[in-house]
């Protein structure tokens, strides 16, 4: 018998780069410095809390809009870094990750025929979500300059049309390391004055800011915040990727939007996990610390790739540093990636995946968000490159 044909809601959509260069690492045994997760583990207080959490009998349906203690302690956070007061009853939000957190936020204000403007290269769930939305992607590509990437403002302006309803932000930005900074967001809050026009933040690198730089939270601009869902993820911060638990925050009005749609893809998230993570941010040393933690990796990191034909691009944020490979080869970047795995025993994820037009650059990105041992073995094995 034959089923019935189905018509693809993502037809330009297949395996992603990720799983195929994971799985390409595995094959050959290479240092994955591809897929962006650590390969330690997290603070043994976290599982015992945790553990002590379920011992403790949370383990049924939480509210859909998550544990009280966790959003008051969300809340709390938010206010003592960026300024920014939100409700936690009606303005914070307990997410199953990040990425649920962001394409939610998408279909709940992205109506068919409505655009959305991604800022390019982008983390590849966004233009996905506004098609399901019925919506258009309309990308606006990062410049590159003497200081790497860097977002054209005045192209963003320009491509503003009455049917505009979403800007999406990223900032620390994933995959080019670059970060906003507090007077950068004057210029989204030039474009979307006077407008409908809503503000997507995703900033779940927002603890991992380099060199005596803060993280400028959309938070903290009131024009801004206003008109804006704001996204971060504790997997990213605590190093608990698998738990896919993150939140948003977002004025009254939007969250309850938020929310409609929230309550029918995924309701609520893992209660035991919400209680921990509730007591855990009790003591802010952990992520006040962070990106202390990371700017060791990433200098140990760049100093031995600064002994290669790689050229290295500015990494302010994230754990992610991307390498200009033109010197060492002519090869599209898919080709170089899988080459550097195969050959070199290396993975890396080809920065072209981030486009929607899979624009060609000559640049990789790697993660180093690993051990300094794993860190190591991968330079020694891209030393004479």
């Amino acid at each position: 018998m034959t089923a019935p044909a189905l018509q693809s809601r993502l037809p330009a959509v297949g395996t992603t780069v990720f799983s195929t260069m994971s799985a390409l690492a595995s094959q050959h045994g290479a240092v994955n410095l591809g897929q962006g997760f650590p390969d330690f583990g997290c603070d043994p207080r976290l599982i015992d809390a945790v553990t002590e959490a379920m011992r403790a009998g949370h383990n049924q349906y939480p509210l859909m809009t998550g544990v009280p203690a966790l959003r008051a302690a969300i809340a709390a956070k938010i206010a003592r870094l960026y300024g920014r007061t939100y409700d936690a009853a009606s303005e914070i939000t307990v997410t199953a990750g990040a990425t649920q957190a962001l394409t939610t936020a998408i279909l709940c204000c992205i109506h068919p025929g409505d655009e959305a403007i991604v800022i390019e290269p982008a983390y590849d769930s966004y233009a996905p979500a506004v098609t399901l939305a019925g919506g258009v992607v309309v990308p606006v590509e990062m410049e590159m300059g003497e200081h790497g990437y860097a977002v054209p403002w005045q192209r963003v302006a320009a491509a503003v049309t009455p049917r505009t309803r979403l800007v999406v932000i990223n900032s620390p930005h994933n995959p080019t390391g670059s970060i906003l900074r507090a007077a950068d967001l004057e210029q989204p809050a030039a474009i979307v004055a006077g407008t409908p026009i809503l503000i997507l933040s995703d900033e779940v690198y927002e603890h991992m800011v380099y060199d005596g730089e803060r993280h400028a939270s959309v938070a903290s601009h009131p024009q801004l915040a206003e008109r804006a869902f704001v996204v971060s993820s504790f997997g990213k911060t605590y190093h608990v990727t698998g738990w896919k638990v993150g939140y948003l925050a977002a004025p009254a009005a939007l969250s309850a939007e938020f929310r409609k749609v929230h309550q029918y893809n995924v309701f609520t998230v893992n209660t035991p996990m919400q209680h921990a993570l509730a007591a855990y941010m009790a003591d802010p040393a952990p992520y006040l610390g962070l990106s202390d933690f990371y700017q060791h990796k990433r200098d140990l990191f760049r100093a031995g790739l600064s002994a290669t034909r790689l050229r290295l691009l500015p990494a302010d944020g994230t754990y992610f540093q991307c390498v200009d490979y033109r010197a060492v080869s002519d090869m599209p970047e898919v080709q170089f990636a899988q080459w550097l795995t195969r050959q070199l025993k290396v993975a890396a994820i080809p920065v072209s995946a981030f486009y929607t037009s899979r624009k060609e650059s000559g640049i990789v990105r790697f993660c180093f968000a690993k051990e300094d041992a794993t860190l190591r073995l991968a330079l020694d094995r891209l030393a004479n490159i």
